[in-house]
């Protein structure tokens, strides 16, 4: 995980919560697509959403929103929640900005 390695090689103290291993709430994840958007929580793109063939089922929010609630694997990650802000995905140039 990139972002794993730049918390460690910065010396950044993170607690690390494993969606393999446990499912977020669904206030949790309402709370990440409040502060960012659902379409940057849902991962639309990953092997998850081709193998469950959701592309046919054209989701709409709620829809998106269920099925993120009942398959973890569909969370785009890393998702970093930090001062009240939600980040997701690895980009090295807004990390350093926002944790440098």
């Amino acid at each position: 995980l990139e972002n794993f390695k730049f918390f460690k090689d910065n010396n950044i103290e993170a607690d690390f919560f494993d969606t393999k291993k446990e499912t977020p709430t669904p206030l949790l994840i309402q709370s990440w697509i409040d502060k960012t958007d659902i379409d940057l929580v849902f991962n639309s793109r990953g092997t998850k959403y081709r193998t469950l063939k959701l592309k046919e089922l054209d989701l709409d929010e709620n829809g998106k929103f269920e099925w993120l609630c009942k398959e973890p694997m569909l969370l785009k990650r890393p998702v970093v929640d930090f001062d009240d802000k939600t980040m997701v995905g690895f980009k090295e140039e807004i990390y350093k900005q926002t944790f440098l």
